[in-house]
């Protein structure tokens, strides 16, 4: 994934498919982090982009499941 999720599509995942996207999210901000330290960082603005949509589906995930305990 290489651009910034829409919460709408977001909304449309399942927790398991949230949970996926998230990991693929983490091991992708570990990469650029481990790029930035070595100085082999090209595209600085991923970063942002990265953590935001990490935020994104975190936030997302927690709505999911607090309306599935209230149901």
């Amino acid at each position: 994934m290489k651009s910034s999720q829409r919460i709408s599509d977001l909304r449309a995942m399942s927790l398991d498919q949230l949970q996926e996207e998230l990991v693929k999210l983490k091991k992708e901000q570990f990469n650029l982090r481990f790029q930035r330290a070595t100085g082999q960082l090209e595209n600085s603005a991923r970063v942002r982009v990265v953590r935001r949509d990490i935020a994104r589906i975190q936030t997302t995930a927690t709505a999911k499941r607090s309306t599935a305990d209230k149901a």
